[in-house]
């Protein structure tokens, strides 16, 4: 049952993220913490800030693995280029009410 909330909460995830970042902060509580490569935002609103003030205008995650924590490797496509970014992202989800909310967020970019 865990293992399927987490693909569920990973395909809405990214599928929001790629098309509408400002709608991540419901996902986020008062005490979660995202560490952006070496940058931490603590919060739904530093967060969602962070996340909708990035450098690029769109984005499109590739998922290529994903286990039960959810942690996920993947690529990102950014503004339409032609070079795929290597990522790695692990969440920690808490229950909240027959829900989850993301109480850990570390992303980071996988260089070569």
């Amino acid at each position: 049952m865990y293992v399927l909330t987490c693909v569920q909460f990973t395909q809405f995830y990214y599928n929001t993220f790629d098309t509408s970042r400002a709608s991540l902060q419901s996902l986020y509580g008062e005490t979660s913490m995202l560490t952006w490569e070496d940058k931490q935002f603590l919060g739904p609103k530093a967060i969602t800030e962070h996340l909708t003030t990035l450098p690029f205008q769109s984005v499109a995650h590739k998922v290529t693995s994903l286990d039960a924590q959810p942690s996920v490797t993947g690529q990102l496509v950014v503004d339409g280029g032609e070079n795929p970014l290597q990522f790695s992202q692990v969440f920690q989800l808490s229950p909240t009410g027959g829900s989850y909310f993301v109480q850990n967020d570390i992303f980071k970019l996988n260089y070569g």
